[in-house]
C-alpha cells in the first residue's frame, strides 16, 4: 500500500508541475523533472504520455484532432456497410462479453478490447481513412477506435478523447521513424501494423489515466504484440487488410491498456533495456526520433485527409486528371491514351491491384468515363468489369518515376494524357486536397463525412453526429455521445 501511495503521491506533484508549467516542449517538460539514463527511452516517453493528459493543445491542432476524428468515424459508419465491417460486425456478435464499449453503427456492446478489433476494421473496410505521408502509416483506423472504446469504458470526456488521439498519432508516427519505414517495408513487414499498436495503446493508456510506471508496463504489453507483414498487398478483398491496418492494433492497443489496468505488471524499460524492441525490429535505428520534437510537431496535424474513397497513392493522379478534365472537357472519344507517373514504392501498391477502390487503372478509367469517382464505383467490382472500363483501361499506363521519389512530397502525381488530335496535356499533383500542404476545412470535411455516414444512419442522425464532432471538447461524456448517437 505504501508503494501506491508513494506513487499517487508523485503523480499528483507532476500533475502541479504541468500545470504551472502549461504546454511546453518535451525536452523542458520530461529530463529537467527527473533523472532518466541516457538510454532509457521507456521513460521518457512514459512521462510524456502521462503529461499529455493535462497538455493544452495549439488552437490549430485541436481543430486537426477533431477534423481526424470527424474523418475516422464517418470511415466507420461507413465501413460498416461494406464486406470487411460486416464480417467483423457478425464475427464479434458471437463472442459475447462484458458491456463496455459500442460497436458502432449496431446494437452490440462488447468488451473495449472487441469494440476497438470491429470498429478498427470498419475504419479500414474501405480506403476513407487518412494517412500519413512521412511513413506511409494510417493512423487513424487504430488510434480513433482505440480511443472510442477506452473513452466509453471509462466515460471520459471529448477533450481528453481529442488529447488521447493527438498523443496516439504522435507516438505511432514516431515508432516507425525509430524503426525506419522503409527498412521496415524492405524486409517484407507492414510498417502499417506496427505504428498502428503502438499508437492505441498510447491513445487507451492515455485515457485509462496511468501514472509513469504503469506508462511503462502498457508500453511493453503493446512491444509484445508488435506484427505485420507486407503480404497485405496481395489481399483481393480487403478483409484482411482492414484487420492489418485498423483492427489489429487498435484490439492490440486496448489490450495491453486494459492488461495493465487490471495489475498486469511488465518489463521496465522494452524501448531501451536488454533485448529491445527497437534493436530486434532495426538494422538502423534511429531511437531519439521517437521523441524528437514531442510537444512542438503533431503528427495529428501531418496526415492527410482523403477526398477520394481510394488507396493513397490514387489521390494525387486522381486530382490531376479531373482537373485537366475539367480544362479540356475529357471524354473517352477524344483521350488516345494515359500515361499515370507515380513514385516508385507507390506502383506495387495500385497498379492492377485485385481491390477496385486501390486499383489505379479502373480508377483512372471510371474517372475518365463516369466524370468522376463516386463511393458506389470505387467499391464495384462489377463497375470493373463492364466493357467501356476495360476498354478505357486498356488505354492507362502506370509507371514509376524516379522524379517523384520526393521525401517533401511523397505521394504526389503526374498524369499525362495524349490526345487522338495529337496533342499531349498534362497536370502534376504533388499535394491532392486533404494534406497539411493543401487542408481541407471544416466544411468540406462535413460534407465528407455527411457522403459517408448518410446512407447508413441517415440525415438527421448524421447531422447530430456531425455537429457533436465538431464541438467535441464540449461533450462531458464520450458514452452518452456513443449511445446517443452511433449505435443502432
Amino acid at each position: 500500500m505504501r508503494e501506491h501511495r508513494d506513487s499517487d503521491r508523485l503523480y499528483l506533484n507532476r500533475r502541479r508541475l504541468l500545470k504551472a508549467a502549461g504546454a511546453t516542449v518535451v525536452c523542458c517538460l520530461l529530463p529537467a523533472r527527473r533523472s532518466f539514463g541516457a538510454n532509457d527511452l521507456t521513460g521518457r516517453l512514459a512521462a510524456y504520455m502521462v503529461a499529455s493528459r493535462d497538455r493544452v493543445l495549439p488552437d490549430r491542432v485541436l481543430l486537426d484532432a477533431k477534423h481526424r476524428i470527424l474523418d475516422t468515424v464517418a470511415a466507420m459508419v461507413s465501413g460498416s456497410a461494406l464486406p470487411p465491417g460486416v464480417m467483423a460486425t457478425r464475427f464479434i456478435r458471437t463472442q459475447g462479453g462484458t458491456a463496455e464499449a459500442s460497436v458502432l453503427a449496431s446494437n452490440i456492446k462488447t468488451t473495449a478490447i472487441n469494440a476497438a478489433l470491429v470498429n478498427g476494421m470498419l475504419a479500414h473496410a474501405d480506403e476513407s481513412d487518412d494517412f500519413e505521408a512521412v511513413t506511409k502509416a494510417h493512423p487513424g483506423s487504430a488510434t480513433v477506435p482505440a480511443a472510442l472504446a477506452m473513452a466509453e469504458k471509462e466515460h471520459r470526456g471529448g477533450l481528453e478523447m481529442i488529447r488521447a488521439v493527438a498523443l496516439g498519432y504522435d507516438v505511432g508516427c514516431r515508432f516507425l521513424l525509430a524503426l525506419g519505414p522503409d527498412l521496415v517495408r524492405r524486409t517484407h513487414r507492414g510498417a502499417e501494423g506496427y505504428s498502428a499498436t503502438m499508437a492505441a495503446m498510447a491513445a487507451a493508456a492515455s485515457l485509462a489515466r496511468f501514472d509513469e510506471n504503469r506508462m511503462r508496463y502498457a508500453i511493453s504489453y503493446a512491444a509484445q504484440q508488435v506484427s505485420g507483414l507486407w503480404s497485405w498487398v496481395d489481399d483481393n478483398d480487403h478483409i484482411e487488410k482492414a484487420f492489418d491496418f485498423g483492427g489489429m492494433g487498435a484490439r492490440n492497443g486496448v489490450t495491453a491498456a486494459v492488461m495493465v489496468q487490471a495489475g498486469f505488471t511488465g518489463v521496465h524499460d522494452v524501448l531501451g533495456g536488454t533485448h529491445n524492441l527497437i534493436q530486434a525490429l532495426s538494422t538502423e535505428p534511429k531511437p531519439e526520433a521517437l521523441l524528437a520534437d514531442l510537444g512542438s510537431r503533431y503528427f495529428v496535424s501531418e496526415s492527410g485527409i482523403k477526398t477520394f474513397p481510394v488507396g493513397y497513392p490514387n489521390q494525387a493522379p486522381l486530382d490531376a486528371f479531373l482537373k485537366l478534365s475539367r480544362e479540356h472537357d475529357l471524354t473517352p472519344a477524344k483521350v488516345d491514351r494515359i500515361v499515370v507517373h507515380l513514385p516508385e514504392d507507390a506502383v506495387r501498391i495500385v497498379s492492377n491491384s485485385q481491390m477496385s477502390d486501390v486499383n489505379c487503372q479502373y480508377l483512372m478509367a471510371t474517372a475518365l468515363v463516369d466524370g468522376g469517382v463516386s463511393f458506389a464505383h470505387a467499391h464495384s467490382r462489377e463497375h470493373m468489369t463492364e466493357p467501356q472500363i476495360r476498354a478505357a483501361m486498356e488505354r492507362i499506363n502506370v509507371i514509376g518515376d524516379p522524379k517523384l521519389n520526393d521525401p517533401a512530397a511523397p505521394r504526389g502525381g503526374l498524369v499525362e494524357v495524349v490526345l487522338k488530335d495529337g496533342r499531349t496535356v498534362s497536370k502534376h499533383t504533388r499535394f491532392p486536397p486533404g494534406t497539411k500542404e493543401n487542408p481541407l476545412d471544416t466544411e468540406t470535411l462535413n460534407a465528407k463525412a455527411r457522403d459517408l455516414m448518410v446512407p447508413v444512419m441517415g440525415s438527421q442522425r448524421t447531422e447530430a453526429a456531425i455537429r457533436q464532432l465538431n464541438q467535441l471538447e464540449q461533450v462531458e461524456d464520450m458514452s452518452e455521445l456513443i449511445r446517443s448517437v452511433f449505435t443502432a
